[in-house]
């Protein structure tokens, strides 16, 4: 489904532009099927966020290729890639960014907008029961809890069922209990058939993937298969 080659990813430095490039990927390739869950650990500023957007279309990279089903991401036009990216693509995100001034149905339900999602409010209810928001439907983000808001970003980005989601620390914010209930959220949408890339430092999230694997200083090396 998704195939990465050779990806890189080189930035200028932020603090001192006269310093030179760094380095964020370094040639890292990556399969992910469909169906199948991978995890990517690493620690801050190893890559993994960079990793993620590139994968998204929403960072082009320095170098590489990303194919999608066979298509090369960024050889598509910027309208095409964001029609692909609103019909296949579910994004989790660490720090939500859920829209401020809309209810939490109104934000499951923002993906609409982008692309027709069959029965959209019904959809985006049933997840609101499914999350155990379904009481909180027409309160704004602010009145919510940090796992609230998680919960309806990971309903949000599974509204127009989406072949690939991926996810950035979905868990990083959040407390034991809502992270747990984060997880079981993923497991079962990859139980369900759909594929999965996360990034994480957490273990614990990491340990439901099918395959793990570490990024260090912006390359990819194996760990063992959880």
């Amino acid at each position: 489904m998704l195939e990465i080659r050779d990806l890189s990813k080189v930035y200028a430095s932020p603090a001192d532009r006269t310093a030179g490039l760094v380095t964020a990927l370094d040639s890292v390739s990556l399969s992910l099927t469909a169906g199948e869950f991978v995890a990517v650990q690493g620690s801050s500023g190893s890559g993994k966020t960079t990793l993620l957007l590139a994968a998204g279309g929403l960072l082009a990279p320095s170098g590489g290729t990303i194919a999608f089903q066979g298509q090369n991401v960024y050889a598509m036009s910027p309208g095409a890639r964001a029609r692909w990216r609103a019909q296949c693509l579910g994004f989790v995100f660490q720090q939500f960014h859920l829209i401020p001034y809309l209810s939490v149905l109104d934000n499951v339900l923002a993906p609409a907008l982008a692309c027709p999602i069959t029965n959209a409010r019904g959809r985006a209810t049933e997840l609101l029961e499914q999350f155990g928001l379904l009481a909180r439907a027409s309160h704004v983000p602010s009145e919510l809890s940090t796992g609230e808001q998680q919960r309806t970003a990971l309903a949000r980005a599974l509204v127009h069922r989406p072949q690939l989601l991926l996810c950035d620390e979905p868990t990083g914010n959040l407390d034991e209990q809502n992270a747990q209930a984060v997880s079981k959220c993923l497991a079962e949408f990859h139980r369900q058939g759909g594929a999965v890339l996360l990034v994480t430092h957490d273990t614990g999230v990491a340990a439901m993937a099918q395959r793990s694997l570490s990024l260090q200083s912006g390359r990819l090396v194996s760990r063992p298969s959880p």
